[in-house]
């Protein structure tokens, strides 16, 4: 049975500061194929909540490239495997999620569509994930003729 290091708080604090929030590898190999598929966006727009990674300013659709473990997915079965500050883990991802929620709700009630993608669903399926994004914005342009 091989044995891990335990790891120090100072290699833990190390590597969380190697976590870089803006400008991830699968939010720019997206925002690359969206822009190449002739989608105009602005990154990381301030504006907005949540700072969408992606706003597609022109037809309100905000796009969001989400960390697996920052953003909770498949959550109940991974908080399971916290071993190290668990209480502090669980707390922290799980007021990222509500803060996500409400995000959402706001950019909705702004007349946004938010549109999640997690980072591994972008490498594994940019074309489907292109394509969900192209499908949100005729959403939106079609909204604006039936007005």
């Amino acid at each position: 049975m091989k044995h891990r290091k335990l790891e120090t708080t100072s290699d833990i604090s190390r590597r969380m500061g190697n976590v870089h929030l803006k400008g991830g590898f699968a939010e720019t190999v997206l925002a690359k194929a969206l822009w190449s598929k002739g989608v105009r966006y602005r990154k990381n727009y301030k504006k907005l909540p949540g700072s969408p990674d992606i706003a597609i300013t022109k037809s309100k659709v905000a796009v969001f490239v989400d960390g697996e473990f920052w953003h909770g997915e498949n959550w109940d079965e991974r908080k399971k495997k916290l071993k190290t500050n668990r209480d502090y883990w669980i707390e922290k991802i799980e007021e990222n999620m509500a803060r996500d929620r409400r995000n959402d709700q706001s950019l909705i009630a702004m007349g946004w569509i938010p549109v999640h993608f997690w980072e591994k669903e972008v490498m594994n399926d940019l074309q489907g994930c292109v394509n969900k994004v192209v499908d949100a914005v005729q959403i939106q342009f079609s909204r604006h003729i039936e007005l």
